[in-house]
């Protein structure tokens, strides 16, 4: 028992802790305590032969529950085995339970034959076959051929042996014709030929069992083992005479009995434990080389043992037994052909193997990839020819030379402690390492090398290759995607990054750290008056003085655009006047760099810097600390320009507004809390009115109407210039938030075009005029034909329809606001020039846009009456209208003396509250019936100021109070 349990537990872990060992130690006490009491004779003859019959009978029913019950609990290949050694097992359950009914309850002789010996014949062929599924098919017909050899020649030897001790006699006494001896003599030769055939198969078997649940297997073949080895002595001439049942004899079938019942499920709980760390599994094949062996030797064994049963005979002085010759011959013979077998295999491998190193030899001398084997000790013992194309250096030269020699200094101890770790590592974790290095070449420079690494008897194995201009190339795209490419400064991503070291690493609690954004004011002009390539040029010049001006250690940035950056480092100044005063100096100096004139292509150019300026106070984010300056240098050019703002926390609040501002605009938008109002523009000369101007209003929670700047008192939303209730049109101009004034936008074309298609249809043919801004016209969102969808949706004629157009940004494409102005000029829509007198492109405009109608600046209006200088220009703009055959519009007319000198002028329409304020569409229909309003002719009040109360004129110059028109 000790031996198969040894062989079971060799180098095992017990995974399920006290159970095993104790399931482990109860066989051992159960197997022990039944030795003992047989050795003993248990006391008395009743109940030894108690316990050798119904003890064995009990002992294979249990392995035969325990076996049953595992084959059922498992799905796998290995069910059947399982079952027939069940099986088998009961058989010998059976066949002692048989004869324990002649021995102990009939109380006489076991006959022979009798159905117990039926029983114990049956025993072997399940166990065999069972053996035959746990074990390892041969995947060729070469292979299944020398299987049946090998059990053959191991079967043939044993029966040689066996023949010469025990078997003739039976044989012999078979023939003698006694009564009874030809049965008696067949199961004497029963029993070993089939314990022989199962020897064979476990013998064979053990060396070609699969490699799944092994523990389990070597188990039961232990215990079939130690059944065979029973049955052997029962049946030798010595022991069957005086055999009785109880004796030590049946120790030996109830312990293999108890280990087959354990194998299945004790077993199971072993598992290998882990590999020592650091050996490779070639060594340990190389520490058993006599297991490995075994398969090679069984043959010759075999042999041997056929040998000694014939030379028994013949030292014995006995003749020669006809069956031992027959039997040795069909050994020898077996012999023959398996040799043969296997020399035809080893030639075929030796041909195999001399193809695969040849081939193996042409892949490595031919590889681009360097091959070098190291020697425990780091020196090099071999190394492809490759290494003269990649090192620039012998392989023969290399063969010998230290390893570390060859690496990079910097290098060296990192990849030291790579190998070191990497050796240390179970091999079946880390069958192989990556190590990038420097090594160095034939011509004396340091060549970037890659090399996989394998373990290889002791040493290692390093498969290297030229990585040289992959690092080069991941250099230069590591350098491209953190820098500009046009100035080669840092880019945003990689100032962010060292802005957040700067306040997260050992100058965390530095507080005096700065950045600084900076914008190059009238950079855009520089683009488009002299070219693009120019304004790169300038880009790149306003760079190197950037550079050139910041301190060593601090890093300049662009960010886009003409925006740059720097990070200004603290020096540990706590104070925050020095501190301030320091970072200003500093922001001081970039600017009148920056602002100096530029010599770009023989021109000389200027442009001005705009700089914000932020602190890193405690706890602040990187994020918030590049907002914070954007923010400073946005106020930096809305305050003028060409100057250094810091930043103040109220900047942040402002900011918090507009958006809050803005939300609400957008919620009353959604809500319907916007209200459309129509402005009469009249003829100057007959008072006639000749088309109305839309304007939005949003109504208070009291009823009142606010103009959109009244609403949100930000700069993006415009009025028109000086923009008061008399000319508001609830327009929306260009700024930050172009994306919520578009809604607006689209909101007042469409009810305008909605209000005024039911005017036409009640007969009120007055054109209606919608103030549109350029960059609206052009957006991408608005669908190019949106305009004349909406047309044709509402049924409105398209010459009812003027796009008052402001024209004020020099970003405008000019050639696309031609081409889609000309496109709807063409269909009929009436195109005014919105603020003419005041915008950067109205020259440019009024030369290039096919415009209809002059709207002059509200600006122009209010001033041409005390201003002499203002009433020339605006005359001369009159001249120029009237002399291209167009339509003028006088915006912001709120006094009757306006009307006066505009109409002295030329000017034809005017709009204002020197005849109607914003009506709604009550009010705008009576007064459309009426037809009409008073032209003055001297001091006269207006004929309808939209129902202010008082009528005052003076009360709404310039004003932005609220227009008090009741709700529509």
């Amino acid at each position: 028992m000790s031996s198969p349990g040894a062989a079971l537990l060799n180098r095992p872990s017990v995974s399920g802790g006290g159970k095993g060992l104790a399931m482990q130690l109860l066989l051992a006490v159960v197997s022990g305590g039944y030795a003992v009491g047989a050795a003993l004779n248990w006391g008395s003859e009743e109940v030894a032969e108690i316990m050798g019959d119904f003890g064995l009978s009990a002992a294979g029913l249990l392995a035969a529950i325990s076996c049953y019950t595992y084959a059922r609990a498992i799905d796998s290949r290995e069910r059947p085995a399982w079952l027939l050694f069940a099986f088998s097992s009961l058989m010998g359950a059976g066949g002692n339970a048989v004869w324990g009914w002649y021995e102990v309850i009939l109380g006489q002789e076991v006959p022979k034959p009798s159905l117990a010996d039926f029983a114990f014949l049956c025993f072997a062929p399940p166990a065999i076959v069972g053996l035959l599924v746990l074990a390892k098919r041969p995947v060729t017909r070469a292979g299944w051929v020398c299987l049946g050899l090998d059990s053959w020649l191991i079967g043939g030897s044993l029966l040689t042996l066996s023949w010469s001790l025990a078997l003739a006699h039976a044989a012999r006494t078979a023939q003698s014709g006694a009564p009874g001896s030809v049965p008696r003599a067949a199961l004497s030769l029963a029993y070993p030929l089939l314990d022989i055939a199962l020897v064979s198969m476990v013998l064979v078997l053990h060396f070609r069992r699969s490699e799944t649940n092994r523990s389990a297997v070597n188990t039961a073949i232990a215990a079939l083992a130690l059944t065979v080895l029973s049955d052997a002595l029962f049946t030798s001439p010595l022991l069957s005479a005086e055999y009785q049942s109880g004796q030590l004899l049946d120790a030996g079938w109830f312990a293999g009995s108890l280990l087959l019942a354990y194998a299945p499920w004790g077993a199971r709980r072993l598992h290998p434990g882990p590999e020592p760390a650091g050996r490779p599994r070639a060594d340990r094949a190389h520490s058993r080389p006599i297991t490995g062996s075994l398969p090679a030797l069984t043959p010759y064994l075999a042999a041997a043992v056929c040998t000694l049963g014939i030379l028994y005979n013949v030292v014995d002085g006995r003749k020669v037994d006809r069956m031992v010759v027959f039997t040795g011959c069909t050994v020898v013979l077996a012999l023959v052909i398996r040799q043969g077998i296997m020399l035809l295999d080893n030639i075929a491998l030796t041909q195999e193997l001399a193809q695969k190193e040849n081939h193996f030899r042409s892949l490595v001398q031919g590889s681009s990839d360097v091959i070098m084997i190291a020697a425990p000790t780091g020196t090099l013992r071999y190394v492809s020819p490759a290494a003269a194309g990649v090192y620039g250096r012998e392989a023969e030269e290399l063969v010998g030379t230290e390893l570390a020699t060859l690496i990079h200094p910097d290098d060296l101890g990192r990849v030291v402690h790579e190998v070191r770790r990497f050796l240390a590592a179970p091999p079946t974790e880390e069958p192989t390492t990556r190590i990038e290095c420097r090594f160095k070449s034939g011509g004396g420079e340091w060549l970037n090398v890659e090399s996989t690494v394998n373990r290889h008897q002791g040493g290692l194995i390093l498969n290297s290759r030229d990585v040289t201009e992959r690092v080069r190339l991941q250099a230069q795209l590591q350098h491209s995607a953190e820098h500009d490419p046009l100035t080669d400064l840092p880019n945003r991503a990689l100032f962010t990054r060292r802005v957040r070291q700067a306040l997260t690493g050992r100058r965390a609690g530095d507080h005096s750290t700065a950045v600084l954004f900076i914008d190059l004011d009238g950079f855009k002009a520089v683009n488009d008056t002299i070219g693009h390539q120019a304004g790169d040029e300038l880009l790149v010049e306003a760079a190197r003085r950037l550079q050139d001006s910041v301190r060593a250690g601090d890093t300049a940035a662009r960010l886009g655009g003409d925006e740059f950056a720097a990070l200004i480092l603290g020096d540990g100044n706590r104070d925050p006047s020095a501190r301030e005063y320091q970072v200003r100096e500093i922001a001081d100096r970039l600017r009148t760099t920056l602002s100096q004139p530029y010599r770009i292509g023989g021109s000389e150019v200027r442009v001005a810097a705009s700089i914000g300026v932020a602190f890193a106070d405690p706890g602040i984010t990187p994020s918030d600390l590049m907002r914070n300056a954007d923010l400073a240098m946005y106020r930096a050019k809305a305050g003028g320009k060409d100057r250094v703002e810091m930043y103040a926390p109220q900047m942040q609040a402002e900011v918090v507004r507009k958006a809050e501002l803005a939300g609400r605009l957008r919620t009353a938008l959604h809500e319907g809390e916007f209200a459309l109002l129509h402005q009469p523009v009249v003829s100057l000369a007959t008072g006639e009115v000749s088309a109305v101007a839309a304007q939005a209003r949003w109504r208070s929670a009291q009823g009142i109407l606010f103009t959109p700047a009244e609403f949100l008192r930000v700069a993006e939303y415009s009025e028109g210039g000086a923009g008061g209730p008399g000319s508001a049109t609830g327009s929306v101009g260009p700024g930050h938030d172009a994306g919520r004034t578009a809604e607006l936008g689209r909101w007042l074309l469409e009810e305008a075009v909605e209000q005024a298609a039911d005017r036409h249809r009640a007969g009120h043919d007055v054109p209606v005029a919608v103030r549109m801004t350029a960059q609206r016209l052009l957006d991408r969102s608005m669908p190019l034909g949106s305009v004349e969808a909406l047309l044709t949706r509402h049924g409105l004629p398209s010459g009812a329809l003027v796009l008052e157009l402001a024209v004020s940004d020099p970003r405008v494409p000019f050639d696309d606001l031609e081409r889609r102005l000309t496109a709807l000029h063409r269909l009929g829509v009436g195109i005014s020039l919105d603020g003419f007198g005041s915008g950067y492109a109205a020259i440019s405009a009024l030369r290039r846009l096919p415009v209809d109608m002059l709207k002059l600046d509200r600006g122009l209006v209010e001033g041409v009456v005390e201003s002499a200088r203002l009433h020339k220009i605006t005359a001369g703009l009159l001249r120029i209208a009237n002399d291209l055959g167009m339509r003028s519009v006088a915006d912001g007319v709120d006094l009757p003396e306006q009307v006066l000198a505009l109409r002295a002028m030329g000017c034809t329409h005017g709009q204002g509250m020197a005849f109607s304020g914003p009506l709604d569409e009550y009010r705008l229909r009576r007064a459309l019936v009426r037809g009409t309003f008073p032209v003055p002719g001297g001091a006269a009040q207006p004929a309808l100021a939209g129902g202010s109360p008082g009528g005052s004129m003076a009360m709404h110059r310039g004003s932005h109070n609220e227009t008090p028109v009741p709700p529509t």
